[in-house]
């Protein structure tokens, strides 16, 4: 709290030092200033808690999946519908470039204001969208595409009607389908991974986490209210769980974190973009060298190691 304090109190230095006027003395002062306060400013970000990424990767000003796409897909070209029952708003797929690099792009999307978030059900896939990811990624596969998918939910949609058509099968469906595709994938949380709605697109060869979010079975507060009955104690729940990229990197659960922009993705969203298409460049292009039956087997055996942690 202290730090933070301290933070504020520089930035209006700052603001009164700028306007003051150009002289040499001020403007080394300022220099001078915003150093230490970019220091300060690292300082707090790395003493971050499980639970104030939470609340970071929960953020509405946080860069959605939708936006990404408009950053970094070029041509992008939304595919709809399961061919079975409806399209499901909560999960944009289609096709577009990625660098030089044609991909087929999955990606679970929130609103940023509340008509959005009803529209998009808050991000919550029905089984509906993730058939409608299986058979876009049934379609890469044939036409031997990259799969690119963005996890963005706080779970699958788990209302009555999800749960008549199917959720658990859709979800299960999946996971057995994306182990053995034969063609590249890449999976990447973008703010809330949870439970088996995340899971759903993220059996991949490349699994990564932008700095700021979480990936775990469920919410702290459901966690909590099991294990305690008190979904007030989310935030003990939350450094229990283990569900930051820091904590998932060194249980080999992921294999990269991508950085944000200091502070968070939602202070410079363009900025977090082109961190976002860089590494997707870079890992597009290694996977592109390795042969689909090689491909397979290594997927395979990265998620089947996962067993040893519980023997």
């Amino acid at each position: 709290m202290e730090a933070i304090k301290k933070l504020e109190h520089l930035k209006k230095m700052i603001e009164e030092l700028k306007s003051v006027g150009e002289d040499v003395d001020v403007v080394q002062e300022i220099t001078r200033l915003e150093e230490l306060a970019t220091k300060i400013e690292r300082d707090i970000i790395d003493n971050y808690t499980a639970w104030d990424k939470v609340q970071i990767a929960r953020m509405i000003d946080r860069p959605r999946s939708l936006f990404y796409i408009n950053q970094i897909v070029t041509g992008f070209v939304e595919l709809h519908g399961d061919r079975s029952f409806k399209d499901d708003q909560a999960i944009i797929g289609g096709i577009g470039k990625i660098g030089e690099h044609v991909v087929t792009i999955i990606a679970q999307n929130k609103g940023k204001t509340a008509k959005e978030n009803v529209e998009r059900n808050f991000g919550m896939p029905h089984p509906e969208g993730y058939r409608k990811a299986l058979r876009l990624m049934k379609q890469a596969e044939k036409f031997h595409r990259p799969v690119v998918c963005l996890i963005d939910t706080p779970g699958a949609y788990c209302g009555l009607g999800a749960e008549e058509r199917g959720q658990g099968e859709a979800i299960a469906r999946n996971l057995m389908e994306m182990a053995r595709l034969k063609t590249p994938i890449i999976a990447g949380v973008i703010g809330e991974g949870g439970s088996g709605g995340a899971l759903a697109l993220g059996v991949a060869d490349r699994v990564f986490m932008q700095e700021n979010t979480t990936y775990s079975i469920l919410s702290p507060e459901g966690f909590a209210s099991i294990l305690w009955k008190d979904s007030t104690k989310a935030q003990e729940a939350a450094e229990i769980m283990k569900i930051t990229a820091t904590d998932l990197l060194a249980n080999h659960i992921i294999d990269d974190i991508v950085v944000e922009p200091l502070g968070g993705a939602h202070r410079a969203p363009e900025e977090a973009a082109q961190l976002l298409e860089s590494y997707l460049i870079t890992q597009l292009n290694e996977l592109k060298g390795i042969g689909e039956d090689e491909l397979v087997d290594q997927r395979y055996n990265r998620f089947r190691k996962y067993g040893a942690f519980f023997e």
